[in-house]
């Protein structure tokens, strides 16, 4: 989640600490790792070269232009719509105090946990014609048909850009909100010394202070946005990643699939640049004796109270509180039909798939971080930034990018046991689950990677030595003295990858073995058939699961800024 990539991007241009001399296959293998977490992006450039045949001529004079017209428009909605929610959301509840303010700061997170396809599902059986806001309107008024009333139509590029705003403005919150608590106290004292009211200080202090967090909150949603297929697929609008599925298979071109993906890299990398190029003249250096101080308040009332309420109240009811009763009452009427020994396995295959990607992940990361501890460098640096870049990948160009090395890699495999022993050996990593771990661990690890680098930097360099000093190697260091004090930055990471891992759709749809179902397939292939009541237990077991590393999240924003052992204004 946000959390992960932001430590990541706030960590990884550091020098890691010099400790000895330390083996050389802790570099070895921290290169390693992060050339495999790159192979998938490197496959997709490699094989978009090779010829698709007349299918690309095809696409750029018809379906091409459509789809990049359509992912600009989302784009540029949903970026908008989060900057305004997140923004405006995490300066209420930091700056200003009203009723209900310390239980907003919670409950502005929640959304976080609903995947954007889960959303859609939800709206659309609540606004559609059948529904129960339509039904009510012809009730009160008397109409019999769509034809006698006017109503927005919830399946629609509007409609995506809406739904995903709801449950991706978050991201700017998230950090916002971290960016906000973070201001230094003497400059918001001069700010008021000089007649400056709340909005001047927002808009000459606060904001362009919080300017490199806000981008990278931004950043994260639209990777996001790119990164959607179920929302676009089922309100019918085709971006880049709903193309690139079509054509692989839909038109069977796995060329044709690729060449698309590269140019959803290069959207990628597009937003990538723009954030690094906002954040270059950006550092904002603060007194380290007013963080600990509290911030000065601005204390609404009447009109302004309620109207500070109901900005926070409505991304809430929106993003959360309207979908999850909506899928609540589904999942009850529903349960019986739903609850059936094939959804339990579904389950099981989530949970198992998800909590061994974690766990892969935690490692990987840890030993490319631990890595760079011991040796430091540009080396390593900017492997470490490379094994990071996975977060960034829509995950259907992850799965291009490695169904196509690892189907090479096995009929190679099998070519070389029939021609020597005459035996086949099969699909071995693609067209199994080995794919799509393979797939989370290279999406996430910049979670893990971000939060175990964080965790690591606040160990003295001195318990290094003294453990060299004591005859301790370093994977035994690792092992007896970092592992045990950074467990609790180990745990939060393993945490949100899990959940991160449990709602991804894209590369889980494209990637997952024949006959294999997790919750989010499941409740994808119910949702395109129309069939939201069948999908509505597994939707909100996902958000349920989802809320886990929220809760831990907020607090650990809650916690960020202390005075005298107590919050940030909350006295």
């Amino acid at each position: 989640m946000a959390t992960g990539l932001s430590h990541a991007l706030k960590h990884l241009p550091r020098q890691g600490h010099q400790s000895g001399s330390p083996p050389d296959w802790w570099t070895a293998g921290a290169l390693v790792l992060a050339a495999l977490a790159l192979m998938p992006v490197a496959a997709v450039v490699f094989f978009a070269v090779d010829s698709s045949g007349d299918i690309w001529g095809h696409l750029v004079r018809t379906s091409l232009p459509g789809y990049v017209g359509n992912t600009l428009w989302l784009m540029l909605g949903v970026g908008c719509s989060v900057f305004l929610t997140g923004v405006s959301t995490a300066w209420l509840v930091t700056m200003c105090r009203f009723p209900g303010r310390r239980i907003f700061e919670w409950l502005l997170l929640f959304p976080l946990a609903i995947p954007a396809y889960v959303i859609a599902y939800a709206y659309t059986d609540f606004l559609e014609y059948a529904g129960p806001v339509q039904g009510l309107l012809r009730a009160l008024f008397g109409w019999h048909s769509a034809r006698d009333y006017f109503f927005p139509e919830i399946r629609s590029l509007g409609g995506a850009i809406t739904l995903m705003g709801l449950v991706l403005y978050p991201y700017v919150y998230l950090l916002a909100r971290s960016a906000f608590l973070e201001q230094s106290v003497n400059v918001l004292e001069v700010s008021r010394v000089l007649g400056r009211g709340p909005w001047r200080t927002f808009t000459t202090v606060s904001l362009p202070a919080a300017r490199p967090a806000i981008v990278v909150g931004v950043s994260l949603a639209l990777m996001e946005t790119l990164n959607d297929y179920g929302t676009v697929d089922f309100f019918a609008v085709y971006t880049m990643t709903a193309g690139l599925v079509d054509v692989w298979l839909g038109m069977g071109s796995l060329a044709g699939g690729a060449q698309i993906a590269t140019t959803m890299l290069a959207f990628v990398i597009l937003l990538i640049t723009l954030e690094r190029i906002s954040r270059r003249h950006q550092k904002v250096y603060q007194q380290s004796s007013s963080r600990f101080r509290a911030l000065p308040a601005y204390y609404l009332g009447g009109f302004r109270s309620a109207l500070a309420i109901m900005a926070c109240a409505l991304p809430v009811l929106g993003g959360f509180v309207v979908p999850v009763l909506v899928l609540g009452r589904l999942a009850i009427v529903y349960f019986e039909r739903s609850w059936t020994p094939a959804f339990q396995t579904y389950t099981l295959n989530s949970l198992l798939l998800s909590a061994s990607a974690a766990l892969l992940a935690l490692l990987v990361a840890l030993f490319i971080a631990y890595s760079r501890r011991l040796n430091g460098g540009r080396v390593l640096g900017f492997a470490t930034r490379i094994a990071a870049l996975g977060y960034a990948v829509p995950g259907a160009v992850l799965a291009v990018g490695i169904l196509v090395p690892f189907a090479a890699f096995d009929n190679a495999l099998d070519a070389l046991l029939r021609r020597t022993v005459g035996i086949s050996s099969g699909l071995l990593l693609s067209g199994t689950v080995v794919a799509v771990l393979f797939a989370y661990v290279v999406r996430f690890l910049a979670v893990a990677l971000g939060q175990v680098e964080s965790s690591l930097e606040k160990v003295s360099p001195s318990m290094d030595m003294a453990a060299r000093t004591l005859g301790y190697r370093a994977g035994q260091t690792l092992l007896r003295y970092h592992v045990p004090l950074i467990r609790g930055g180990m745990l939060t990471a393993v945490m949100i990858v899990f959940v991160d891992c449990m709602k991804e759709l894209p590369a889980t749809l494209l990637l997952r073995p024949f006959n294999f179902e997790t919750l989010a397939t499941h409740v994808y292939q119910f949702a395109s058939d129309e069939m939201l009541g069948e999908a509505a237990l597994g939707s909100l077991t996902i958000v349920v699961v989802g809320l886990i590393p929220v809760l831990v999240l907020s607090r650990m924003i809650a916690r960020s800024r202390l005075t005298s052992g107590n919050p940030a204004g909350q006295g």
